[in-house]
């Protein structure tokens, strides 16, 4: 899908609720679900795909990869985590040139420093204001596509306190920032002050295991955030199974007495895009 439809959904009022989706069996079955969005998460992705911790060590190029791919097989648009911008202000230009390329619908720059952490973990630090106002700027100039949403996000909470946070964020939207973005809010009083201060569309993370509270999507809204992301809740919910049902089958070595519920084999053989292969397979394949 086009950035434009993000936008003119956004516009339109109502809250997106996006999932986290960290690895494309994710994505398919997502799509089930006609989702509005679908969240390209910095940590899962990397998780996923290369067994990393979320400190900065994939590569845009490797984040770029998993977008494309996460474009390509998501029927919902893309917003899509770009961390710092991947180091100075020529490495924003040429992140955000390439995820337009791979074509997610928004891009996501946070105020940390690079190499960044996970904003749920210790350990954070964050640039001057003024310096990521230089990040948006040239992150909002580098657009090809003006339909293309720049999402701020501010990791100051934890180092700086919440009044602090907003004057960066204030700052953000003054830059061009689309959409702002606090992260690692830790309780429902600071998420409806911070909502109560601005005009400006605000993404509210639902990090499931993380310092936030995890509100339902009508209480976002309700308190005004525009966009919730779940990053978290299928990836954990996945390793949650995964576990179990290992462990029961290292004890037992037995498969069916896992005990947990399999997902229909035939069902996702569909999904996944094997039904156009026996179509053409019964069409072209010779004996």
């Amino acid at each position: 899908m086009t950035a434009s439809t993000l936008r003119s959904r956004l516009n339109s009022g109502g809250i997106i609720v996006a999932p986290g989706i960290q690895d494309m069996i994710t994505a398919v079955i997502a799509n089930e679900f006609r989702f509005e969005a679908v969240y390209g998460t910095g940590y899962w992705l990397t998780a996923s795909a290369y067994g990393l911790p979320d400190a900065g060590i994939a590569s845009v190029t490797q984040m770029v990869d998993r977008m494309a791919t996460l474009v390509e097989t998501s029927t919902a648009p893309v917003i899509a985590d770009a961390d710092t911008g991947y180091g100075g202000l020529l490495n924003v230009h040429h992140t955000v040139r390439a995820y337009e390329r791979a074509g997610v619908s928004a891009i996501q720059i946070e105020d940390q420093e690079f190499p960044k952490k996970c904003g749920h973990t210790p350990g954070k630090r964050v640039v001057p204001t003024e310096d990521m106002v230089y990040r948006i700027k040239v992150a909002c100039d580098a657009r090809t596509d003006a339909d293309t949403l720049v999402i701020a996000r501010s990791d100051a909470r934890q180092i700086e306190g919440v009044d602090e946070m907003m004057r960066r964020l204030e700052a953000y939207a003054v830059a061009g920032a689309d959409v702002l973005f606090p992260e690692a809010l830790t309780s429902r009083e600071e998420m409806a002050t911070v909502c109560s201060q601005f005009d400006q569309p605000l993404l509210a993370n639902m990090a499931s295991g993380g310092v936030t509270p995890i509100l339902a999507a009508p209480e976002l809204e309700e308190l005004g955030f525009a966009i919730a992301i779940y990053p978290a809740m299928t990836s954990l919910v996945a390793a949650a199974a995964v576990h179990a049902s290992l462990k029961t089958l290292r004890e037992s070595g037995s498969a069916s007495a896992a005990g947990q519920p399999l997902y229909d084999f035939r069902r996702f053989c569909e999904q996944i895009g094997f039904e156009e292969v026996w179509s053409f397979d019964k069409r072209w394949a010779r004996d």
